[in-house]
């Protein structure tokens, strides 16, 4: 029997409703959201299309600048691992819930048919809300994100964005 294990989840789903940011006593920020996927099929014996769908609900910690994003019909990128609780309900019942607990958000698109908020309609470029928090931004991924993107170096370097000693703060 191997020695490893890996629990890790990777989602692409719409929001269910708007994300709620609620901070801890020691100040760490939870941001917890529902999230549907979908799945087709078609039947074997009816030959009609049947479809099912699965809520999750996701847990995003020390995030609290992201829950204006996450708005109810925008489609999400999801990765992280699962967790699962127990606990009592108040008939003394022992109850599970599992979450996904995410260590990356990111926004696919617009708003679900129906409208939205978001000017001009859909967006067809992928906005990051997080970055996974073992790896640094790439240049590309910055790019992404809405914001303008640093011109390549002269130097054909990609990690040379011209920042010299100088500019380092210690």
């Amino acid at each position: 029997m191997a020695s490893r294990s890996v629990n890790k989840v990777i989602l692409v789903g719409r929001l269910g409703k708007d994300a709620e940011t609620k901070f801890t006593p020691s100040g760490a920020s939870l941001t917890r959201f529902s999230v549907a996927t979908s799945r087709r099929w078609k039947d074997q014996q009816s030959g009609d299309w049947k479809e099912e769908t699965d809520w999750h609900n996701i847990s995003f910690w020390r995030a609290e600048n992201v829950a204006p994003y996450l708005t109810k019909g925008k489609q999400v990128y999801i990765e992280g691992r699962l967790q699962t609780r127990s606990y009592e309900d108040k008939d003394g019942q022992k109850k599970y819930s599992t979450d996904v607990v995410a260590d990356e958000v990111i926004l696919l698109g617009g708003q679900s048919d129906g409208g939205g908020s978001d000017a001009g309609g859909y967006s067809q470029e992928p906005r990051i809300v997080s970055q996974p928090r073992s790896v640094a931004p790439k240049p590309e991924a910055v790019a992404m994100g809405g914001g303008a993107a640093a011109s390549a170096p002269a130097s054909g370097n990609p990690f040379d964005a011209g920042i010299s000693d100088d500019d380092v703060p210690f």
